[in-house]
This record gives structure tokens, sequence and C-alpha cells, in this order.
């Protein structure tokens, strides 16, 4: 990611930080939103303020005291975080020349061709390192303050992981804060939910969305994006302004090992298919993509035709208006019926989009069924 932007909280997300009551804070918090909006960052940056061991307390950390040089590096005590492998580059580390260096933070890639279920099991958190972190919680901690409990994405914990942390959230250790963080709320166990302070990340407005991504573009060496770039990729990722840096600063490398350049060239290779209407090639593009990131996929397809209802009914396309003539033309042979059909079925393949199918074969699945939206 961008170490920068984690060092204070988002624009938008400060009236949500004023409200926080650092002198009476509850043992878990649970912070939900739209992906990509920077809850990870206010996170860490609240992770970091509970841990800090200066005098006043302030709403920051002080970045002075060692507390908060060892959680900078990555070493603090006190901080147990449960992220998935494909996570880990998220989290703080100690700030090194070379890529390779922080082995804490660095994500072992697998070839192109690697069995699509070993990739599916590293986006999960298991239940050994759930144990793991919960048998920890019966020691003190280190420095006898607060310990932090981070865990991102909540929802990739397993069942057998859901349930053993719900027991910690039943009768949490002392001076122990869980702070939870789930983009999609419906996903997480109702029972974790009830026992947690719940905390909505809102999306900023566009104008301060794209303010806030232009300066830290600035910031960005050799990195030159056309205004005209920066607000299409900003609808297509649906304003969530982490999700724009992170697709610009991958477009800009052409990384061709890294899994969101791959998954940014598939999903427009895709777009292009399904603007062909009822002409889709739906056995090519499922060849072409299937080896990239599902649930980005899925998220595309899924706005895509988000889109196209709303310009079937008379609306404006929200994630990609220069596509409007397109959507127009497509609007025009669209079977409504069978169009709320096929949102229904991208809307049930989210629901397992991390599980370890056989991409290719949901893929050729869905596009022949986007295919016969467009048929009597």
């Amino acid at each position: 990611m961008f170490s920068e932007q984690e060092k204070s909280v988002a624009p938008w997300l400060q009236t949500l930080w004023d409200q926080l009551d650092f002198s009476n804070f509850p043992n878990a918090v649970l912070l939900h939103g739209q992906s990509g909006i920077g809850k990870f960052a206010f996170a860490l940056e609240l992770t970091k303020s509970l841990l800090c061991e200066s005098a006043n307390q302030a709403r920051r950390p002080c970045n002075q005291c060692e507390a908060c040089h060892w959680f900078n590096t990555g070493n603090h005590p006190d901080l147990i975080p449960l992220v998935p492998e494909t996570h880990r580059r998220l989290l703080p580390h100690a700030d090194y020349e070379s890529d390779d260096a922080p082995k804490k933070g660095k994500v072992t890639r697998d070839d192109a061709d690697s069995e699509a279920s070993e990739k599916k099991e590293k986006k999960n958190i298991s239940i050994e390192e759930t144990r793991s972190a919960i048998e920890s919680l019966s020691i003190g901690s280190h420095r006898g303050g607060n310990r932090v409990i981070l865990i991102y994405p909540l929802e990739m914990l397993r069942s057998d992981s859901a349930n053993t942390l719900l027991k910690s959230l039943e009768e949490p250790p002392a001076n122990t804060i869980f702070i939870l963080l789930a983009d999609r709320l419906d996903r997480v166990l109702p029972t974790i939910r009830s026992r947690c302070r719940l905390l909505t990340a809102p999306r900023p407005d566009r104008e301060q969305g794209l303010a806030w991504l232009r300066t830290q573009l600035q910031k960005i060496n050799g990195l030159k994006v056309s205004d005209a770039d920066i607000e299409t990729i900003y609808d297509e990722q649906g304003g969530a302004p982490y999700s724009v840096l992170d697709s610009l600063l991958a477009r800009n490398n052409q990384d061709e090992k890294d899994e969101l350049s791959i998954a940014i060239q598939a999903s427009r290779y895709l777009l292009q298919s399904m603007t062909q209407g009822a002409r889709i090639n739906w056995l090519d593009a499922a060849e072409k993509t299937h080896k990239s990131q599902y649930s980005y996929l899925l998220a595309a397809m899924q706005r895509w035709t988000s889109d196209l209802q709303t310009v079937a009914q008379g609306g404006q396309p929200r994630y990609y208006p220069k596509h409007l003539s397109t959507l127009k033309g497509l609007s025009q042979t669209v079977r409504i019926p069978k169009l709320h059909h096929f949102w229904k079925l991208l809307v049930q393949a989210r629901r397992h989009e991390n599980h370890p199918l056989a991409n290719r074969v949901q893929l050729e699945a869905l596009l022949s069924q986007y295919q016969q939206v467009f048929e009597n």
C-alpha cells in the first residue's frame, strides 16, 4: 500500500474519529463500510492511539514514545493482528528501501497457473491463527497498558474461527480491545455484531474524494494521471478513493505478477465483452479472465449490471457514465425480468466469492446467463 496515507485519518472520516470517547472506550468496536474508503488506515491510527503511552493520551498518537516507535516498525508486543496472508502488506513495518526486506509484510505470490484452491486458502484467517491469538490473551499485556486485537476483514473468518472469537467477546480479558473491520456487515455473524459498538464509515462525496486523491497523487514521484482518468476510475470504483489510488498505482507499476494489476486488466476485458450484449463471446471472456481475482470480476459485473438496470429505467449510470451511449443501446434490447434475475445470480455469487470454486466454470455460467438477458 502507501504508507503516507496511513499517517492520518481521511477527512471524510474525521467526524467519526471526533465522536470516539477514548476515556471510556468499549471492549470491542466493529467498523464497517464500503471497501476502499479508508477503514483500515483509520483502524491503524485508532490502534496506535490506544497503544500510545503519551501522558496526556491525546486523540492522536504522540509518535514519540517507545510504543509508537514499536508500532511503526511492526513490533509492538501488545498488537495482535489477524489478517489473511494476502493482507499482511497493509500492516505497519520497518521502512526499508527494498520491497523484499520487511518479511512480515511481504505477500507470497503464486505463479499464474497455481491451483485456485491454494490461492483461496490464503484469503482466509485460519482457525490456528485465531486460537493462537485468543490463547495469548490469558497472559497480561507486555507493557501494562492496552492490548489490541485487530481483525480485517472480519468476513474472512471461517465459521470455526468466528466461534472462537465470539467466546472472547462474551468475556473480554482486562485491558483488551477488539477492533474489527468489515466491508459487508451482512456477512458478519449477528452474535458478533451484537457484542460490538458499531461504527459506520461513510463514503466521501465526489468532490471531497477527488480532492483527496489529487493531493495523494501529487506526493508520488513519477506518477502522472490526467483528471479525466482519475474521474473515470473514481466512478468505476464506486467512489472509493483508496481503491482508486490502489488502481492507479497498480496501473502505473504494470507489474505482471501483481494481483491487482491482473484483476484490473481482466475486468476491463470482461467489461468490453459485456458491452457486446447478445453478441458476447462468453467462452472467450471467461477464458481470458478467470485466473484473476474472482471477487474483483464479480464486482465489475455487478456495477455494469447496476448501471444497465438504471439506464433501462430512464436513469443515469453511476459507475460507467462514459459508456452512457452503449448502455442506452443495450437497454433497448434487454429483457427486464431476465436482467433482474441475472442481478440476483450476481448477488448470490458474491456471497460465495471467496470459496475455492472453479472460477472459470462459474464465470462461463454467469456470462452465458448475461447473454440470455438480451434474448427473447
